[in-house]
């Protein structure tokens, strides 16, 4: 199921490339199909991030239903990858905007 999502967000990101195109200059290229494809790339980079979380999250809370001893181990590495997760998708934002506004 989860690949599934994976396409119709990729399929849905695809769509919106010919309206990008339409939106390029008639005269000559300046650049604004780039500037689309940055502000795509921005998105899936959160959707991403989110998606990752979650099943960061989901997977701790399962692992603490399991054994709940080791509940403050799991959280402490859970916390830990969230962070990792969240530190790429925020490079990525950035990265993504930085194209997006710079000449």
């Amino acid at each position: 199921m989860t690949t599934f999502k994976n396409v119709v967000i990729a399929l849905g990101a695809l769509a919106l490339l010919p309206a990008l195109a339409s939106a390029a200059d008639a005269t000559g290229f300046d650049g604004t199909l780039f500037k689309g494809f940055a502000a795509i790339g921005a998105g899936l980079a959160v959707v991403g991030g989110g998606f990752g979380i979650g099943l960061v999250g989901k997977g701790a809370v399962e692992s603490i239903a399991r054994q709940p001893e080791s509940g403050g181990a799991i959280g402490q590495n859970m916390i830990i990858a969230a962070a990792l997760i969240e530190g790429v998708t925020l490079f990525a934002i950035v990265v993504g905007l930085l194209t997006l506004f710079i000449k």
